[in-house]
């Protein structure tokens, strides 16, 4: 794995994630009954050991019964307190060893607390779904919940058949029995805990774009009620795929997925290789497309290229802002310059408290974050010029696939493509509250529009391939 990996707790959550130990891959085998709200399940996590000796270590698990647990197959000590389960090892793990440990649980699934409100496992009214951001994934599996600990996921999930359940990743198969059935998804790429997305419900799937160009493989799972409006919001994530991956390099899954819940959500939520939507994000009108092309560029940054914790929440989001203010430019809408111009009239007119590194928790997800973020990424692209400039993100995407970064890197990295020194305008920027002046538009002017590209040529998006 490329990039930097961090060995402390997350300063904004030191209660979740173990820094002593590294997961390298989960299998999950779930078993859900959506009527009663009835999640049982058992994980078996494949880790690896510090530079010292393990004596004990935690998982973050909300407050389920807890069945047997094994290290190496043999029985530790254990306690399930407070969504924290601490285990001792029968024997200390050597440094540098590998073990597994596995688990078994069960009860009703609900959020887990936070500022925010409930985050991670919710129960629909016809279903269930997940959005975890940033500490809601211990809400349904036991898990080393930070960041910087990524892994390779295998997700078994059986359920009735009525129901579609949707995970980040390749479906492997889909096996029926009586009246069942077992999905089963595999995840290769390097996922944090937080990333791990799922949805259960009554869905329609359709494609998007023509597998047979040999594009990325784009599906979408939708209520029926809901396909004609989605046809037209999402006819334009073809064209968003096809210039992302001109302007920050190639993909970084095998597939992507969207889901769309049958209820309101308050925001849309990226998962890895899997965004999941609202109705009140489908309107018929591509009124949502910007948080579209959003919960698509975070594929690239904030999921292949992930922050080691969360003070470079900027690096997500930042950049994710930028993205919609790129595909409205190369799209025929605003340029981002006019883009970021709003931006900044809307910051100069709200408090000069926020900076971008380091927000602290309370503002971390503020709005302000993500507005100076990407004014943030266009100040820079005015500094470098189109050429360095797209030619730093194609590079940063590259170099760190499936990596954990910091903000240190990216201005290590990003100084790499100027003519001049930028300690300057890294510091006003990224490190001072007061809001430095607009920039002055970038040069040479932006690329040429990007081609309109139809959704599917010759099959319409909404079309459905099965239900």
């Amino acid at each position: 794995m490329t990039g930097e990996k961090t060995a402390v707790s997350d300063p904004y959550f030191p209660a979740n994630g173990d820094p002593r130990y590294r997961v390298h891959r989960y299998e999950l085998a779930l078993e859900y009954r959506p009527g009663p709200n009835r999640l049982a399940g058992t994980a078996r996590l494949s880790a690896i050991a510090g530079r010292a000796p393990l004596t004990e270590f935690h998982l973050n698990l909300a407050e389920f019964k807890t069945g047997r647990v094994l290290v190496n197959g043999r029985a530790p000590q254990y306690t399930h307190r407070g969504g924290k389960l601490r285990i001792r090892p029968a024997k200390p793990l050597p440094a540098g060893a590998a073990f597994t440990v596995e688990v078994h649980w069960s009860g009703n699934p609900k959020p887990v607390r936070s500022p925010w409100g409930g985050l991670g496992w919710e129960e629909l009214t016809d279903g269930a779904l997940v959005a975890s951001q940033p500490v809601g994934a211990p809400s349904w599996y036991p898990c080393n919940d930070r960041p910087a600990d990524k892994a390779s996921y295998h997700i078994s999930v059986n359920t009735p058949s009525p129901y579609t359940v949707v995970a980040g990743g390749r479906l492997l198969t889909r096996t029926t029995r009586a009246s069942t059935t077992t999905w089963v998804y595999e995840q290769p790429a390097p996922t944090s805990s937080y990333l791990v997305g799922l949805a259960i419900g009554m869905f329609q799937t359709v494609l998007l774009g023509d597998p047979g160009l040999g594009g990325v493989p784009q599906t979408a799972h939708v209520p029926p009620h809901l396909l004609a409006r989605f046809s037209r919001d999402f006819a334009r994530q073809p064209a968003m795929m096809q210039l992302f991956e001109e302007l920050f390099g190639p993909y970084p899954f095998g597939e992507y997925t969207v889901v769309v819940a049958d209820e309101e959500l308050d925001v849309p939520v990226e998962a890895q290789g899997l965004s999941l939507f609202g109705t009140n994000h489908v309107d018929g009108a591509r009124g949502s497309e910007r948080l579209i092309a959003h919960e698509l560029a975070h594929q690239w940054f904030g999921n292949s290229v992930s922050i080691a914790d969360w003070r470079h929440i900027w690096l997500n989001e930042g950049f994710a802002k930028y993205a919609e203010w790129l595909w409205s430019e190369r799209s025929g809408g605003r340029t981002a310059h006019a883009q970021a111009a709003a931006a900044h009239r809307l910051l100069a007119s709200q408090p000069q408290d926020l900076r971008l590194v380091d927000p602290g928790r309370k503002l971390m997800f503020d709005d302000r974050l993500y507005q100076r973020g990407g004014l943030a990424m266009h100040a820079f692209r005015c500094a470098l010029g189109d050429d360095a400039f797209f030619r730093m993100l194609r590079d940063w995407a590259t170099v760190h696939r499936n990596g954990v970064v910091t903000t240190f890197a990216f201005t290590t990295h990003l100084s790499r493509y100027a003519a001049e020194p930028l300690d300057d305008l890294l510091s006003a920027w990224l490190y001072e509250p007061s809001l430095p002046p607009l920039p002055a538009p970038p040069k040479p002017p932006a690329p040429p529009a990007l081609p309109s590209i139809p959704a599917r040529p010759g099959y319409p998006p909404g079309s459905s391939l099965r239900g």
